[in-house]
Order: C-alpha cells, then structure tokens, then sequence
C-alpha cells in the first residue's frame, strides 16, 4: 500500500468521524443536525477545519433544553 493510498484512506475515515461528532452535537446544538453533519464531513478533509468546527458546536449554547 503506497503512501498516498494511507493519506486518502486516513481523511476519509477521518471526515466519517467527523460528521458521526457533528451530527450527534447537532442533535444537541443546532435545529438542522443532518446539515451538521455535511458541513463536518466536507470540513473533515482539512484536519484543522474540522478541529475548529466541532469546538464551534461545543461551546454552542444548547437550542433544546
């Protein structure tokens, strides 16, 4: 398995976490969760982006009591 093939398979395994995060803290956070977790998936390409947003939706103040 060449290098490249890892990287690629890293991301995508890393954007699929990413947008499971989103939409169980969309649930929570915001009234759309499934946007959520597009937006995390798409995000979940670049580490840092995703990093970022899922802090976004934590310190978001919940819209559900």
């Amino acid at each position: 398995m060449s290098f490249s093939v890892l990287v690629v398979l890293l991301l995508i395994f890393f954007s699929i976490f990413v947008s499971i995060c989103s939409y169980n803290l969309g649930k929570r956070k915001t009234s759309t969760p499934k946007m959520a977790a597009v937006i995390g998936f798409v995000i979940g390409f670049v580490p840092i982006l995703a990093m970022i947003y899922l802090a976004i939706l934590l310190l978001k103040k919940d819209v559900n009591p």
